[in-house]
């Protein structure tokens, strides 16, 4: 059977976990293991900042070590020339700090999924515009639930909105009552040269936290 489109697979993912496991700072030779324990929690994205060391190796190799359920790819994306290699190094997932819309439309150009930041309607509104995905809220520290609820009041329905930076397990559910479709999660999920069998321990307590939202 022919492998689904990465938009389709990108829902599919959503609807498992949207959850997007960030690892700044991993390096190649940790990759595969610890995308292997994330996608054992439950995880269905992992992003590589591309301020880590030699991040496009590390995509290749979370790619080739989870199945296609798993949506591997870049974060800290700021140039609309590093797309490509994204691509080439078997990425579908293109995350940015920020809402530059000549990076958006290279990462639908090469038919992949885009999530840039945003913390104003107006950003909000011109990454849509622009073609992205989804919304990241960044840094969450200053988008409380409180202005996802004002934002969500305004935006599309069926926008997808992550909120990203400080979140904890704790911190999860408020922001869900607000209008969050997710989180993408840091250094409390993943620090530089972790085990992976403590990164896949963090992820468990993550994704026990979403699916008590999600039942709730």
């Amino acid at each position: 059977m022919p492998e689904a489109p990465v938009h389709a697979r990108f829902e599919t993912a959503l609807r498992a976990m949207p959850l997007i496991a960030i690892v700044r700072g991993i390096e190649p030779i940790d990759a595969g293991p610890v995308a292997v324990a994330l996608h054992s929690a439950g995880f269905r994205f992992v992003e590589v900042p591309l301020n880590s060391p030699d991040p496009f190796e590390s995509i290749a190799r979370m790619r080739s070590a989870v199945p296609s359920d798993v949506l591997v790819g870049a974060g800290t994306v700021l140039r609309a020339d590093d797309v490509e290699r994204v691509r080439a190094a078997g990425g579908e997932l293109v995350v940015m700090p920020h809402g530059d819309p000549a990076v958006i439309r290279a990462a639908k150009g090469a038919g992949l999924v885009c999530i840039p930041g945003a913390m104003t309607p107006t950003e909000a509104f011109a990454a849509l515009g622009a073609g992205a995905d989804a919304l990241k809220l960044f840094p969450a520290e200053l988008v409380s639930p409180r202005i996802v609820k004002a934002l969500r009041a305004v935006l599309p329905q069926g926008a997808h909105l992550f909120a990203v930076g400080g979140i904890t397990p704790d911190a999860m559910a408020e922001y869900v009552r607000s209008g969050a479709t997710g989180f993408g999660l840091g250094s409390s999920l993943y620090t530089p040269g972790a085990p992976a069998d403590l990164v896949g321990a963090n992820a468990r307590r993550f994704a026990e936290a979403w699916r008590a939202i999600a039942t709730a």
